[in-house]
């Protein structure tokens, strides 16, 4: 059992729709537990993405609000797998932001990063950084071949 576990409230009866979405979204994702109440409200459900533990339940009403505050991080090894959580996340409602931020139609934010950016950006050449920096900044989805060539000075 993992020790700090992110928990998420859902408003209006949506999060048993948000398990089955995730699900989808993420090839190894794996719904453990998803109890609902008569009324079809969730609660409580325990899944996992990528072996990350979440909690979830729904909450009557609209009172509880996902800001960018707290985000969900996503390490991506390749410009496909940039592609396809900026894309699937964002469908059916949701909405893309700058610098890899995506909302998904539930207002979760997720960050949607390819690895490579955490290692040009943590280049001991300020100037090589700096570019990196500035590339990004200008970017709504993270490109890994525009990362690249903003480090290479092109």
């Amino acid at each position: 059992m993992q020790k700090v576990v992110t928990f998420l409230v859902f408003n209006n009866g949506r999060g048993s729709e948000a398990l089955d979405f995730y699900a989808s979204v993420f090839k190894d994702a794996k719904i453990n537990a998803k109890t609902q109440m008569p009324d079809g409200q969730l609660a409580m459900g325990q899944f996992e993405l990528h072996g990350q533990e979440f909690y979830a339940i729904d909450a009557p009403g609209d009172n509880f609000r996902f800001t960018e505050g707290i985000s969900l991080f996503i390490n991506c090894e390749t410009q496909d797998e940039v592609d396809h959580f900026w894309e699937r996340l964002a469908e059916d409602g949701g909405e893309h932001s700058m610098c890899g931020w995506v909302k998904d139609r539930f207002g979760v934010w997720w960050q949607v990063v390819p690895t490579l950016l955490g290692k040009l950006m943590g280049d001991s050449d300020p100037e090589k950084a700096g570019r990196v920096v500035q590339a990004m900044l200008k970017m709504r989805k993270l490109d890994m071949q525009g990362l690249q060539d903003a480090y290479d000075g092109k």
